[in-house]
């Protein structure tokens, strides 16, 4: 029975163990500690998904915004200035009628 191990070197051994064991479990507690609860995931989903839809409302008003202005260039800049210069171009061109 030379090669059975001594009751010290059982109880160190099995010491050992218990040290690991409580290791592992303290580490488990740490993991569950930082995981995030299923509900206040969702919840920050959602509010994430509900701001991400509120900007692109906003830009897509913002893109009809800048449509309505270019409107209004074209509209009440652009055309009156070709309604003038087009007549006086289109007299310089001919010669004036005489």
């Amino acid at each position: 029975m030379p090669d059975d191990p001594t009751l010290g070197e059982v109880v160190r051994r099995f010491d050992d163990r218990f040290t690991d064991v409580r290791d592992d479990i303290a580490q488990l507690g740490r993991r569950l500690d930082e995981k995030v609860d299923a509900r206040i995931y969702d919840l920050r989903h959602e509010a994430l998904a509900s701001r991400v839809s509120t900007l692109e409302t906003l830009r897509e008003k913002d893109a009809e915004k800048l449509v309505a202005t270019r409107r209004w260039l074209i509209g009440a800049v652009i055309m009156p200035l070709v309604g003038i210069l087009l007549p006086v171009v289109i007299l310089l061109t001919r010669g004036g009628g005489s």
